[in-house]
């Protein structure tokens, strides 16, 4: 069996890798997986399904995580034998065992120039043409004699062909060249010349003029430079299907003998991309560049009327209006792919319903709506994210980013969804020192992982387990660490559990608050920012009733404290760890039924960005004892989402019941106490509610009744304690009535 090579890279490094093994000449098949997008057979299951037969790989990522990753994948599970892994700085590790250092030892042995000789005749015939226009049809005062000619073309072609070869211009593979190997080709000429002319002066020739040595010289060059770019325009855009497309196909076997590698054209997935600007033009030429790829694009919509009527890289741009169901079908178009981040979302929603109703697939070209340090752009299907199609809240600054530069700031919860999309937006904000406390090991452990492959030395990351109801292990982080920011995202939220665990929950929430805030008067902190909820507003359950209290701490210690203090108030977050997409995502995995506890419950969402996005603002433009609140637009009914993610999984028969109102669980959520008491901001879409603040003895003798009751051990005790403190701690009853 020969040696078929497996290369496992992203499109950045794929066809260098490829162009080097191609070079070596000791591979009988090569092939190209891209695993940096998805759809572009970029899953290992791919792998498994598509090359079975191939015996040797070599792994080129970004981070050595990722090489190691794909070196155990590649090798325990299909028998693929990794030869070396390369960087992304070009250089490479050998694989140390012995079966690969016979490997490359062989593909060592085997590593001969490999001259393509038919773009050297090619070469020769572009040379011939120029030699006989600019040498012998060339009438002006230094008309050469027959010896002249001769001897200016064996100098020329000596100069042109040795510095070619020395260069090895002969070696790429030109129809995966990009502008490195056009550049090293005007390199190469550009050293010839120099010789040439240095010969042409010191050897006893028949002289010409500089002029017409630099003309033959450039239009020699220019000639093989047009050669090259026809057979890569002609291997790119060859088919079996366009007129075109089958004579470029025709000329590329006639000149060259190579297919044009669109046999595999009939079993890709035919898309059409919405958007022909930068993002959906680099999507387009990934795919055809990628001879791999899963995906073909047909055609562009766009509503920009400078380009609609027009070819980009041989892709017709149509209009919205030309780009009728039946136009779509005479191109066999099967999905269609959004490659507009920018655009607005009711467009986007329409666009959305009008192609979903005509049963395509639906994908989109962006970065994912979970942000990883490090993320790339890739081709996804939507996000249940996105099909809230509510537009984006952009809080982050450059006031916001200049705060916390260089500052130490400590993230209490900070291995949870919302701690852990604060560590990753401080990272970008060049911070001193970031301090992930968690009592959850292995979420603080994930976030340190990844940051440190995206930042490395550059950010200071320390991580401490403890949690925040230990008084002696914090003060120890304070210590040791003297924060001066201080962001509070450490919380039970569960309502359904909280509910039958009331003590636990006051002395997580309201106790760990009060550590905190004590501490950071004790150690001379700056700012104190509470991650806060829609449910502190007329709670009606444990955990929202203790996410007041801790607000009114809060707001408590603005008054007499030297700490400047501020909380964040937002409505449910996408994504989260408590959400309820991902019990939806699982309940449609499982085949149904999907279950919401009342059709008529009406939610607030964001994103898990926004939400951190938000808080970190809020340090930045507070003054003291603030209480902010993001106007998140329209309510949404979890009745609608899960009828979404059921149609978005693309799963039929699923049925969704009702189980009826959990305990504490009303049917709405109020994102304001009092809606006439707002001040705006900067922002206009985040506003302040200001709260009449207790003074520090009410608010102690508040702490001492929970503190009382808790150490009862007696959850209805406790439950009734909160209610006696918190004044607008309500009955569901009492609240749900009023919309039943």
């Amino acid at each position: 069996m020969g040696r078929k090579l497996l290369i496992v890279a992203s499109k950045r490094y794929g066809d260098y890798v490829k162009e080097i093994a191609e070079s070596m000449g000791c591979f009988e098949e090569i092939s190209f997986v891209d695993n940096d997008r998805e759809g572009a057979i970029g899953k290992l299951e791919d792998v498994e399904s598509f090359y079975p037969e191939y015996n040797c790989a070599i792994a080129a990522c970004d981070d050595g995580t990722e090489r190691l990753e794909w070196n155990k994948k590649l090798e325990t599970l299909y028998n693929i034998p990794v030869l070396a892994h390369m960087d992304s700085r070009g250089g490479y590790t050998m694989n140390n065992t012995n079966e690969t250092k016979m490997d490359m030892k062989q593909a060592k042995q085997n590593n001969t120039p490999n001259i393509r000789w038919t773009l050297v005749g090619y070469d020769l015939i572009v040379y011939a043409l120029v030699a006989v226009i600019l040498l012998v049809l060339y009438g002006g005062m230094d008309k050469l004699s027959t010896v002249g000619i001769f001897q200016q073309v064996g100098l020329s072609v000596l100069c042109i062909f040795t510095a070619r070869l020395i260069g090895k211009i002969y070696g790429q593979v030109w129809r995966y060249g990009g502008i490195q190997c056009y550049i090293r080709l005007l390199f190469t000429d550009s050293i010839a010349f120099v010789a040439y002319l240095c010969l042409e002066l010191l050897l006893p020739v028949q002289k010409i003029t500089f002029a017409r040595l630099l003309s033959l010289v450039s239009l020699n060059l220019l000639g093989a430079l047009a050669l090259r770019m026809m057979y890569r325009y002609a291997y790119k855009c060859g088919n079996q299907e366009t007129t075109r497309g089958k004579i470029l196909s025709i000329l590329l076997h006639i000149f060259s003998g190579i297919e044009a590698g669109n046999e595999k054209e009939v079993q890709k997935i035919k898309v059409a991309i919405i958007g022909a600007g930068r993002v959906g033009v680099s999507l387009a030429e990934e795919l055809l560049n990628n001879s791999e790829a899963a995906y073909v694009p047909r055609c562009f919509i766009d509503i920009n009327k400078e380009k609609v009527g027009r070819d980009i890289h041989g892709i017709p741009v149509w209009s919205e209006t030309e780009a009728t169901f039946k136009k779509l079908g005479e191109f066999e178009v099967q999905e269609i792919i959004f490659a507009i981040p920018s655009m607005d979302a009711a467009k986007k929603k329409s666009l959305y319903e009008y192609y979903k109703n005509a049963g395509y697939k639906l994908k989109v070209y962006d970065y994912p709506t979970m942000y990883v340090a490090g993320g790339k752009r890739h081709l996804r299907e939507f996000d249940i994210e996105e099909l809230l199609f509510r537009k984006p809240l952009v809080v982050s600054d450059e006031r916001t980013n200049a705060y916390y530069k260089d500052k130490v700031v400590l993230i209490t919860g900070g291995g949870g969804s919302i701690g852990s999309e604060l560590c990753r937006q401080l990272a970008k904000m060049n911070p001193k020192k970031i301090i992930i406390l968690d009592i959850y090991e292995n979420g603080a452990y994930d976030v340190q992982q990844e940051l440190k492959i995206a930042y490395g030395n550059k950010l200071d990351l320390q991580i401490e387990i403890c949690s925040i109801t230990h008084r002696k292990a914090l003060e120890r982080v304070f210590e040791k660490y003297h924060p001066q920011i201080i962001i509070n995202a450490a919380a039970h939220k569960h309502v359904p559990l909280m509910e039958h665990n009331c003590v636990e929950a006051i002395y997580n929430n309201v106790f760990g608050t009060q550590n905190l805030v004590e501490l950071c008067e004790e150690y001379g902190a700056e700012r104190f920012m509470m991650v806060s909820t829609d449910k502190a507003v007329n709670p009606t359950n444990v955990m929202g009733a203790t996410k007041r209290m801790c607000e009114m701490i809060v707001q408590s210690a603005s008054t007499h404290g030297k700490v400047r203090y501020s909380a964040t108030r937002f409505g449910n977050v996408l994504g989260s760890a408590g959400s309820v997409i991902p019990l939806f995502k699982r309940q449609i995995a499982n085949g149904g039924p999907v279950t919401v506890t009342d059709k008529r419950i009406i939610r607030y969402f964001m994103t898990i960005p926004e939400a951190s996005q938000l808080v970190l603002q809020s340090g930045a433009i507070a003054n003291n004892g603030e209480l902010f609140v993001l106007d998140m637009g329209q309510p949404v009914k979890i009745m609608d989402l899960a009828e979404n993610m059921i149609r978005l999984s693309g799963v039929q028969g699923i049925e969704i019941i009702e189980t009826g109102l959990r305990p504490g669980e009303k049917l709405y959520e109020e994102l304001l106490v009092k809606t006439e008491e707002l001040d705006k901001t900067d922002n206009s879409m985040i506003f302040i509610e200001r709260d009449t603040a207790l003074n520090k003895e009410e608010i102690y003798k508040k702490i001492k009744v929970l503190r009382d009751a808790c150490d009862t051990g007696d959850d209805l005790i406790a439950k009734e304690a909160l209610r006696s403190v918190v004044p607008t701690f309500k009955t569901p009853e009492e609240v749900n009535k009023e919309i039943a």
